[in-house]
């Protein structure tokens, strides 16, 4: 998705060191236990237990236990996950990334019978193995190396390879760029709960072309890195599931209908011991069917669908871009899913049959389904029915006999996200709102009481600038949440510079009421004591809880009503008496830098400086995933690749434009900066352009490189759109 990486994904966070986050590890830092009283996580290098509600805290793997006999070498735990029987402990370390995240490394398994401590995969190329997992009977573990799966057996460590055809792009057990880009599947493959067998994806990406990237600094002679990136307009990989027979090496192929290169298969779980239940796509992303399917002879059979005229989302759209795990009730006989076919985004009883019965009722939309307590009759989710910048907990009756209530204080206004132990009872609690330090503590459920010592609420200091939160409503009564941050010692009787902060496209908001948010990020130095005014607008299109039709309302319409909508509302904001219209800057990043060259070239009336990151000049150049579930395919008579895309409007730059890329973005590629650059030298037009060599999306690698990305956009800020009011 064309979303901002990193350190700007949810919320965006200034650029002061005081408040700066770091980017977040594909890990869960919490283990729960399977009774939910204690939870298990990792302390100064060594792993602990952490008992609820009094927590009291016992070291369960000290550095000692993680060092090894024969080499005297500690093993740094940067993830871990405890056996069904508690008896062993699967270490992950020595991390390496595969594009977003660390997901492949070196694993060690410490018994905790015998206190020994053994590494995994010996044999195989060092912080090569990928996602492994023990076997619910804590036998074996099986992991992913080289797009092969293996399986170990831990009294031996003899180990089994399970497929042999994995190449580049032949792959089994992950995924190739695109399915990990656009449905957050990375961890492809999952043990039968009897420990006999394996499901796993297999990918052929054969037919996808290679997208070569060329490094020209890290060696006299430059060369290519290839990425196997699927355009618009390509076929998908194939993809097809297994599950493999550990005693006898016997693979079964799931036989679900249709043509694999126009289909897609985001979401698998085992249904029982010898069911796999999965996720079906079509290739415009409108239909989705759920197949059961029998794991020894691959028949397969539907047994629910739902479609749509624009697009059909998947979990990972709003579980943390994370599509693992199938919520089942009853034993399994049935299972909670998530769809927005009723015109919000609500949580359903489905069996196995396909019958189905609506739990959360009302016009909200729910925006994470976090938790069952199935013994109290409960199901919990984050939700804000009443304000599209917040976010809440809410429960509701597990019968559907219910009516939401809301489990966050009441006197927490803001975004709140919890981390619920698997009997419901308590929960990991954070807190804060765009005026309010963020705040963490822990939490006993549904009452919201604090264990132990409560948190001291920081609060800003005197006279610092507040975001404010207001709506905006154009001329066609469209009505635009926005967030306001105003200068320090604001003078309504001056005139000052307003600076807009997009996106608008369906992958993010830009005004969410949480800590970071309505404050820049990349500007080096106190934007509101320099007397910049900071504003942001999420528009149609983007995925605010504000039903189904706001959401899917740029269908086909992305770079057209986006634009649309962000002019229509800027027009309101600078009538206001205090703003300059000679000092009006816009910017963005990925798909906020192609609305950023949009406006710009648009609507030169309003838009005076822009400065464009990492852009989609031309949406025919972007993944097939995401562009083709937001505008279709460009086979369809009535497609608007051309007109959407800001390199068709780049004859009608008149401002100070600033275009910004790194020329190693596997994500948004090189190639759009280039494009630009032809037409805006086609058409005589004046601009300023910044590439970094082999840096990603994120432009975050290499020495120097933050700082000075944030010194060349607030120069360029200052200097064309100055500061101050007059």
């Amino acid at each position: 998705m064309m979303r901002i990486k990193y350190f700007m994904i949810a919320c965006m966070v200034s650029a002061w060191s005081l408040f700066q986050v770091q980017a977040q590890p594909y890990v869960n830092k919490y283990k729960w236990s399977k009774d939910g009283d204690q939870y298990y996580t990792i302390d100064q290098g060594q792993i602990v237990q952490v008992h609820l509600p009094d927590q009291t805290t016992t070291t369960i793997l000290s550095k000692a236990d993680l060092t090894t006999q024969s080499m005297n070498q500690q093993v740094n735990p940067e993830d871990f996950t405890i056996s069904e029987d508690g008896n062993k402990i699967l270490i992950y370390t020595n991390t390496e990334k595969v594009w977003r995240y660390h997901t492949k490394g070196d694993y060690w398994v410490y018994d905790r019978a015998t206190k020994a401590l053994t590494q995994l995969g010996k044999g195989l190329p060092a912080s090569s193995l990928m996602f492994a997992k023990f076997s619910p009977d804590a036998q074996k573990v099986a992991y992913s190396s080289a797009h092969n799966m293996y399986v170990e057996e831990l009294a031996t460590h003899k180990i089994k390879q399970l497929t042999k055809d994995g190449t580049d792009r032949i792959i089994n057990g992950t995924f190739d760029w695109v399915y990990e880009e656009e449905f957050g599947a990375r961890d492809g493959f999952r043990w039968s709960a009897d420990s006999k067998k394996i499901a796993f994806w297999h990918v052929d990406a054969r037919s996808i072309k290679n997208f070569l990237m060329i490094n020209n600094t890290d060696s006299i002679y430059p060369y290519t890195i290839p990425v196997e990136y699927p355009v618009v307009g390509q076929d998908p990989s194939a993809v097809k599931i297994g599950v493999v027979n550990i005693d006898n090496d016997k693979i079964s192929w799931m036989q679900i209908p249709g043509d694999a290169r126009q289909h897609y298969l985001p979401r698998m779980e085992w249904a029982g011991n010898n069911q796999i239940i999965a996720q079906q796509l079509d290739r415009k992303q409108q239909v989705s069917t759920l197949y059961l399917a029998d794991a020894s002879s691959g028949t397969a059979h539907s047994i629910y669908k739902e479609s749509s005229d624009t697009w059909v989302d998947i979990k990972s759209r709003w579980h943390g871009d994370n599509p693992i795990g199938w919520d089942f009730i009853e034993q399994g006989k049935a299972f909670l899913w998530v769809t927005e076919k009723d015109g919000w985004r609500h949580i359903y009883r489905v069996d196995l049959q396909g019958h189905e019965k609506l739990i959360t009722k009302g016009d909200y939309d729910i925006l994470d389904l976090l938790a069952v307590n199935e013994k109290e009759g409960y199901v919990y989710f984050m939700a804000s029915p009443e304000n599209a910048t917040q976010d809440y907990l809410y429960r509701t009756k597990l019968d559907g006999s219910g009516t939401a209530e809301r489990v966050s204080a009441e006197n927490e206004q803001g975004t709140h996200a919890y981390n619920i132990s698997p009997n419901g009872k308590y929960a990991e609690h954070t807190f804060s709102n765009a005026n309010r330090f963020p705040i963490r503590d822990w939490v006993e459920l549904p009452s919201n009481k604090i264990i132990g010592q409560a948190p001291i609420a920081r609060t800003l200091p005197p006279g610092f600038p507040q975001v404010k939160y207001i709506q905006i409503k154009t001329d066609e009564g469209v009505v635009m949440d926005a967030s306001v941050t105003l200068p320090e010692n604001f003078d309504s009787t001056k005139k000052y510079p307003v600076v807009f902060y997009v996106y608008t496209e369906p992958a993010s908001c830009t005004v969410k009421d949480s800590w970071g948010n309505g404050r820049n990020f990349l500007y080096q130095g106190d934007m509101q004591k320099d007397g910049y005014i900071y504003v942001s607008i999420d528009s149609r299109g983007t995925p605010a809880p504000k039903g189904t039709a706001w959401r899917h309302s740029i269908y086909k319409k992305v770079g057209i009503l986006n634009i649309h909508d962000q002019y229509e509302a800027a027009k309101k904001v600078i009538e206001w008496p205090y703003i300059d219209k000679d000092r009006v800057a816009v910017w963005g990043w990925s798909g906020g830098g192609s609305t950023t060259l949009n406006l710009m070239f648009q609507h030169p009336d309003v838009y005076k400086t822009g400065i464009a990151v990492a852009a989609v000049a031309n949406f025919l150049t972007y993944d097939n995933v995401y562009q083709e579930r937001y505008m279709g395919l460009p086979t369809d008579a009535d497609n608007t690749y051309k007109i959407a895309s800001p390199i068709s409007h780049a004859a009608g730059l008149e401002g100070n434009l600033l275009v910004i890329h790194g020329s190693g973005d596997d994500n948004v590629h090189y190639q759009n900066a280039e494009m630009l650059i032809n037409e805006l030298i086609k058409h005589n037009k004046i601009f300023s352009f910044m590439e970094f060599p082999n840096r990603t999306h994120a432009i975050s690698e290499g020495e120097g490189t933050s700082r000075f990305l944030g010194n060349l956009y607030t120069h360029y800020l200052q200097e064309h759109c100055p500061p101050g009011g007059k």
